[in-house]
């Protein structure tokens, strides 16, 4: 595989029309690229940072698409599952145009192959920033006991509860955040973000959900603060927005989990959530 059969665009319409079918083939494995990239044309192309995204398609000579790549600086660039050969043809591409390059993201063999490719290319150091499951919602079982209380969409008054608690998410497991105004406007905007609360009508923890695209929605970000953990209010609520995206017909319904957090990931398997592939994310330099 040479890098010129990768083909790199900051155009996310020539993107979309070039990947859009190779991405909805696989909705579970592609559930990131999908859903930024409809993040990203929906609420504009600086959406998660001050530059510009990069995106790409591995093609082959007959101009079918085996793999893709999704960048949105400063975040680590986003791959689809990819040989080491391709891996590193990748790899060649970026360097040879001089593309900044942080980090990578993707299935775990791939993003231990591009980052392989990229240190002999460049003698950049990498290390492992966080190891992921991607889990699938299979038959879903409510909690139980479950906590007292009750779920309900989150509306406009929640809005500052909202803000604070994504920026305090991000905080605690070491994400870039964007605008957590903005995130909180637009999840307001559909409804994407449900909260358990105390029969008094406290809220005590979220759980968000994406847009449906391609058949597909994730889980995401599922937060209760600190204080209040270890309650169950984490699992009522995410078998909540788990039920009524069942209810509403979407066939995939995904969720990532930190592979160091034992306790998460025995509680999405506890409701209903099994194995689909695992990811890592390396981060690059000093």
């Amino acid at each position: 595989m040479r890098p010129e059969n990768w083909h790199l665009t900051e155009d996310l319409d020539d993107f979309l029309a070039r990947a859009g079918d190779f991405l909805r083939s696989r909705p579970a494995l592609h559930t990131v690229p999908l859903t930024v990239t409809d993040a990203l044309r929906r609420r504009g192309l600086y959406l998660y940072g001050d530059e510009p995204p990069l995106f790409g398609t591995l093609e082959a000579p007959d101009g079918t698409v085996r793999a893709a790549l999704l960048h949105t600086p400063p975040h680590a660039v986003h791959v689809t599952p990819l040989t080491p050969q391709e891996a590193d043809a990748l790899s060649a591409r970026l360097v040879e145009l001089g593309h900044p390059v942080l980090g990578v993201a993707g299935e775990r063999d791939t993003a231990m192959a591009f980052t392989q490719a990229w240190q002999r290319r460049t003698g950049t150091p990498g290390a492992i920033h966080q190891r992921q499951r991607l889990y699938r919602l299979a038959e879903l079982t409510v909690p139980d006991p479950r906590p007292e209380g009750r779920a309900r969409i989150a509306g406009p008054e929640d809005r500052e509860l909202l803000i604070r608690w994504y920026g305090e998410f991000k905080d605690a497991v070491g994400q870039r955040a964007g605008d957590p105004a903005e995130w909180a406007d637009a999840r307001l905007a559909y409804g994407g973000v449900t909260l358990w609360e105390t029969l008094d009508g406290t809220p005590v923890s979220l759980a968000g959900v994406t847009p449906q695209t391609a058949g597909q929605v994730r889980i995401a970000p599922v937060y209760t603060p600190a204080a209040l953990r270890g309650r169950g209010y984490a699992g009522a609520v995410t078998a909540e927005v788990s039920r009524a995206a069942r209810e509403s017909g979407v066939p995939e319904i995904l969720l990532f989990t930190d592979l160091a957090n034992p306790t998460s990931n025995a509680l999405y398997r506890r409701i209903g959530y099994r194995d689909v592939a695992d990811f890592t994310v390396w981060e690059f330099g000093g």
